[in-house]
């Protein structure tokens, strides 16, 4: 039964995880930099929702869709101010300005928000199932099915509709892309903004399991981005399963080992796993034609 319950509690952790890797995997995908900040556009969709819904009374649904919208402007506003200023010049300066940008994100909702944890409860949330035995609340199934649905809808957005198409052909070769007419600059832009919805959502959904406030994504971010090089950064079913996996496997060692050893013992495994597997669990090793 504690096996069950932990395996139920890591598999929506772990699906928070995979949403927050997915995240890294578009902007990799697209322009090879990565959003340092992730852990920050998770904690803003948080609370963004609890301003929006606790505090000025919008509907949840309403709250929900335009807290999304504005981590999407938020994403675009990296993009625009912490990494193509650089990548245009070919410097890696994007690591550690798109750090500076979430590091004065997080510093920016402290002031305005204040510091006091609060609670964020959805009514639909509330309550408890049973499913073979083991209560679950039903947030903690819905994480899981909503991490799993975006990796599907991802999948299939960049396989069979023109966008996706036309963000395969900036990643393939960006200058043959730019000859057929395809705007690189607003790809890039538009891959930062869905992966801030991305963490977003990710901070929306696991609002009510633990607390809003303005540090609640930094450990989360940091997690979420050795998921994605666990899973292989370039693989968008990879990153999600492999989210799943160290959710399941951080909330095992919690269980049975206690939550002193459980950030010690995950990251030694992960260490391990891609001193054996350097491409990731699910990833692939690139050949390069000279």
């Amino acid at each position: 039964m504690l096996i069950a319950t932990a395996l139920i509690s890591g598999l929506g952790l772990g699906s928070m995880y995979g949403l927050l890797a997915l995240g890294f995997h578009i902007t990799y995908s697209v322009s090879s930099t990565v959003n340092f900040a992730q852990g920050s556009s998770m904690m803003l969709g948080a609370v963004f929702a609890y301003t929006l819904a606790v505090r000025l009374g919008l509907p949840l649904p309403a709250a929900v869709v335009l807290a999304l919208a504005l981590c999407a402007v938020y994403g675009a506003l990296v993009e625009l101010l912490a990494v193509r200023p650089f990548a245009l010049r070919g410097s890696n300066a994007w690591l550690i300005a798109t750090v500076a940008l979430g590091i004065i994100a997080d510093n920016s909702v402290l002031f305005t928000f204040g510091k006091e944890p609060r609670g964020f409860q959805m009514p639909w949330a509330n309550g408890s199932l049973q499913i073979a035995g083991v209560g679950m609340s039903p947030l903690q199934l819905a994480i899981p099915v909503f991490g799993l649905a975006a990796a599907a809808l991802l999948h299939l957005v960049s396989r069979r509709t023109r966008l996706g198409k036309a963000l395969l052909a900036v990643v393939q070769n960006r200058d043959a892309a730019r000859l057929m007419g395809i705007n690189v600059t607003l790809a890039v832009s538009a891959a930062y903004a869905v992966s801030t919805v991305f963490a977003g959502a990710a901070g929306i959904l696991i609002a009510p399991l633990y607390t809003v406030h303005s540090d609640m994504g930094t450990l989360f971010g940091l997690k979420a981005f050795a998921v994605a090089i666990l899973g292989g950064i370039a693989s968008a079913w990879g990153v999600m399963l492999a989210g799943l996996l160290f959710g399941c496997v951080e909330a095992l060692i919690t269980a049975l080992a206690g939550s002193t050893y459980t950030q010690i013992v995950t990251f030694v495994l992960v260490i391990v796993a891609l001193a054996a597997m350097p491409d990731g669990l699910f990833g692939r090793a690139q050949v390069n034609k000279v």
